[in-house]
């Protein structure tokens, strides 16, 4: 379980495909911290450390992820937004994240506005998600609110520290993003469904 508060921006190091599976490593000003089997979020994703090398630790994403996410159009040199597991007893900053991406997304425009930034994203509204009105979505593993929530699109406002601290500002038009949806919205869109 994560928050969507991302604790540091890490750089992708290689990338090694062995059969469906693309091994991942990052250097992070975090891997000091790492052990091996532990959980972090890589733009949303939550993946297994499987290695640990001085500044450098390594991920594996399989088949499944690899179809759900982005995460086969990182490069080397790539920055990608770092979390680790939360601890119980510890703040909520953000709010509920599991690390389980739900669809992709692609953004379709961004507007400065006045030293903050706003983003809308575009996703398939064939596989029933939704948003709210103020309402929490992740991207990128970022926990962020929902403005101009409409059938397929929505939009968020990025604050300078956002903008500055995560991989948003490498964001552009056509840049695809990870989404992980409100828990609770799509358990409440599963039941209303389930009762049609």
């Amino acid at each position: 379980m994560f928050t969507g508060i991302i604790e540091d921006n890490g750089i992708i190091q290689q990338i090694e495909k062995e059969a469906q599976n693309l091994h991942i490593t990052v250097s992070s000003n975090i891997t000091s911290e790492l052990k091996i089997d532990q959980s972090v979020a890589h733009n949303g994703i939550c993946l297994t450390v499987v290695k640990i090398a001085a500044e450098n630790y390594t991920v594996t994403a399989i088949d499944e992820t690899i179809k759900k996410t982005n995460i086969g159009d990182l490069k080397v040199g790539d920055s990608v937004n770092l979390e680790r597991a939360m601890k119980l007893g510890a703040r909520l900053d953000g709010h509920m994240v599991q690390g389980h991406v739900d669809q992709t997304a692609k953004c379709i425009n961004v507007e400065e506005a006045s030293g903050s930034w706003v983003f809308t994203f575009e996703y398939d509204e064939a596989l029933n998600n939704i948003t709210i009105e103020k309402g929490s979505i992740t991207i990128n593993g970022v926990s962020l609110t929902v403005v101009n929530s409409a059938k397929n699109s929505f939009s968020v406002a990025i604050i300078p520290y956002t903008y500055e601290h995560t991989n948003f500002n490498t964001f552009k038009v056509g840049t695809v993003v990870n989404l992980e949806f409100d828990v609770i919205g799509k358990y409440v869109t599963k039941l209303f469904n389930l009762n049609k």
